[in-house]
């Protein structure tokens, strides 16, 4: 059920703290070093950097180290400062950053897959690499020896990447808009389900351990929440993006989801709120509130004599409606609509002002995000883009 975007005024302009620039390529991901002010990033001209703030106020590297294929993807331990970065040519190679952030020394390399390496994560807790690659696999290594423990066959190139420690499941979302479930042991997997909720490939995952709900960003340029932990079934559509959503991230001490996307747009969604799921769209071969016939039903055209209208859906009741009976558009951000849509008249009438108040903040990072990290104790947000830039910005502004 897509949204029908409209402009948006601004309502919060986050302050920016540094730019840092010098890649040559897109800076495919990049994160805050907890307690330096650092960040470490890896891009497609094969670099990866950790860039220290100097007394001159500006970043410069402290450590440049080329790779034998373009940097896709990373994934940074800052308990063992254990750095694990993904190639294109399918390889996975672990490095340990020295205590100075000088210095990084090889540990070991894995061939996880035959091909671009998408997303990688780490679990200290049972000494895990996870990994997804374009190969439609997701894969599982034991960091310690450097052995494949297994790996499982997706759908579609897998994207999205999340785990939960406690109950060992790990979610991967893929290109055919699936998110599949998978719980894992030490050696092998077993499949717990699936479920799709999106019209496009799904493009970044983020887990929410504490209410134990999963979001899920498209495509599509939507975002879902799935009530994992509830085991409602419950499936929340939030509608804040005019392009593609690429990145997410959660802030658990306030409950605020982050969400960046190519139309450069940083949205900052209230989860702490009673949020309502949309309804389903109503099938219908006349208008539900005043009977005109669709143009497909032919019987009651001649039978009428009338000339049929074309299908449209109320967002906030589902009902099948002819444009004359839903002229009206709000927003209805309980619902996740940050942006006017299509809504039936009686609908219209129903909706108070207090219901059409946001539940977002919205502004524009003016670059294509490919990524985004915020560090909870400091409350830095960093983004990187394909304008070959990183960007770092302050709480005090953006997050409320």
């Amino acid at each position: 059920m897509a949204a029908e975007p409209q402009p948006k005024a601004l309502t919060r302009k986050p302050l920016l703290l540094n730019k840092v620039e010098g890649s040559q390529e897109v800076v495919n991901m990049a994160a805050i070093v907890p307690k330096e002010d650092g960040v470490i990033s890896v891009s497609e001209d094969r670099t990866v950097r950790v860039w220290l703030k100097r007394d001159s106020g500006q970043y410069w590297p402290s450590i440049y180290h080329a790779m034998p294929s373009p940097c896709s993807c990373m994934s940074f331990n800052p308990e063992t400062r254990r750095l694990s970065i993904g190639l294109d040519n399918g390889t996975i190679s672990e490095f340990i950053l020295s205590e100075d952030y000088n210095k990084m020394t090889l540990v070991k390399s894995y061939q996880a897959h035959q091909s671009r390496v998408i997303m990688i994560l780490f679990v200290l807790e049972m000494e895990w690499v996870l990994s997804t690659g374009q190969d439609k696999h997701f894969t599982w290594h034991c960091s310690e020896s450097g052995q494949r423990l297994g790996g499982y066959r997706t759908s579609a190139g897998a994207c999205g990447l999340q785990f939960d420690v406690e109950t060992r499941h790990v979610f991967v979302g893929d290109h055919s808009g699936q998110v599949t479930i998978l719980k894992l042991e030490q050696e092998s997997c077993s499949l717990v389900t699936t479920f799709k909720g999106h019209t496009g490939g799904v493009t970044a995952l983020c887990w929410d351990p504490i209410q134990r709900v999963l979001f899920s960003g498209s495509s599509d340029h939507s975002i879902i929440m799935w009530d994992i932990g509830g085991r409602k079934g419950t499936a929340i559509e939030l509608q804040g993006h005019n392009d593609k959503v690429q990145s997410l991230s959660y802030a658990h001490h306030t409950r605020q989801l982050i969400s960046c996307g190519a139309d450069g747009g940083i949205v900052v969604w209230n989860m702490d709120v009673e949020r309502q799921e949309t309804p389903e769209w109503l099938d219908s071969d006349s208008c539900q509130k005043c009977d005109q016939p669709f143009f497909w039903n032919f019987k009651q055209m001649w039978d009428s004599k009338k000339i049929g209208l074309r299908q449209h859906h109320c967002r906030k009741c589902g009902k099948a409606v002819c444009g004359k009976c839903s002229s009206k558009r709000s927003s209805i951000p309980l619902m996740g609509f940050e942006f006017e849509v299509r809504v039936c008249d009686s609908c219209h009438e129903s909706i108070t002002d207090e219901e059409r108040a946001p539940t977002a903040t919205f502004h524009d990072s003016k670059h294509n995000i490919v990524h985004v990290h915020f560090d909870a104790t400091r409350g830095w947000l960093l983004t990187s883009g394909t304008d070959k830039v990183i960007k770092v910005g302050a709480r005090n502004a953006l997050l409320y």
